[in-house]
């Protein structure tokens, strides 16, 4: 894939926040801003279809205790069927 330059303004903050996360893990600047650019840019993606998800009616509302449930016992089932 080729790439283009281009000309960004950034708020000097995020400016100084890139530029030490650069120094810090040897890195050059401008992966950071490679980076930021694609997922923007992957932000902007739409699919023209309609997503097929399904609802869930459980005749309640369901609780933070309930979730909470559910998943500790779809682990510990999990745990305990791979062993």
């Amino acid at each position: 894939m080729g790439l283009k330059k281009t000309t960004v303004m950034v708020d000097e903050a995020d400016l100084e926040l890139v530029k030490m996360a650069a120094a810090r893990e040897g890195r050059p600047e401008s992966e950071y801003f490679r980076e930021a650019f694609h997922l923007a840019a992957i932000r902007t993606r739409r699919w023209d279809e309609e997503w097929d998800i399904p609802v869930l009616d459980y005749g309640h509302a369901v609780s933070a205790d309930e979730i909470d449930s559910t998943v500790r016992e779809a682990i510990t089932n999990t745990d305990s069927d791979a062993g």
